[in-house]
C-alpha cells in the first residue's frame, strides 16, 4: 500500500470517528482510495480496512467505557442506521447507539454495496446502502 492510500484512509478514519463528516463521505473517500471493504470491531477498538490486492491497514480507537449491551436489539440498530442516513447522527454517536442495541461490530461491503452487523451470538442484520 502506498503512502497517499494510508494517508487517506486514515483521514477518513479520523474525520469519522471525530464526527465532522458522514458516512456517504466516508465511502466516497475509501473508494477513491481502492478500498473495498472494511471491519469495525468494538470490543477490540480497531477498524481494519481491506484493498483488492490483499493489502490492509488497521487504526485503533478508545473501547466503548459503558460496555456492548449483551442483546442485540435488531430494531435499536435499523433507528441508530435510519438517523446516520438522515444526517441526524453522526458516527461517534452512531458507536455509542449501536454499541448500547448490542453490536459487537460490523462489516462494510463497499463492493457490495451492504454493511453486516454481528451480535454476540452471530446475531445479524444486513443494511443495504440507500440508492
Amino acid at each position: 500500500m502506498n503512502e497517499s492510500t494510508r494517508a487517506t484512509i486514515q483521514s477518513t478514519f479520523d474525520a469519522s470517528n471525530q464526527g465532522t463528516i458522514h458516512f456517504s463521505q466516508v465511502i466516497g473517500q475509501l473508494v477513491g482510495a481502492g478500498v473495498e471493504s472494511y471491519y469495525v470491531d468494538y470490543r477490540s477498538g480497531r477498524t481494519t480496512y481491506y484493498l483488492p490486492d490483499g493489502a490492509t491497514v488497521d487504526f485503533s480507537f478508545e473501547t466503548p467505557k459503558a460496555g456492548i449491551a449483551d442483546a442485540f436489539d435488531g430494531d435499536a440498530v435499523r433507528a441508530a442506521i435510519l438517523g446516520a442516513q438522515q444526517g441526524r447522527v453522526m458516527y461517534p454517536e452512531f458507536k455509542l447507539l449501536s454499541q448500547q442495541a448490542g453490536c459487537v461490530g460490523y462489516t462494510v461491503w463497499i463492493a457490495g454495496r451492504h454493511v453486516t452487523y454481528v451480535g454476540r451470538r452471530g446475531e445479524t442484520h444486513i443494511e443495504h446502502f440507500p440508492n
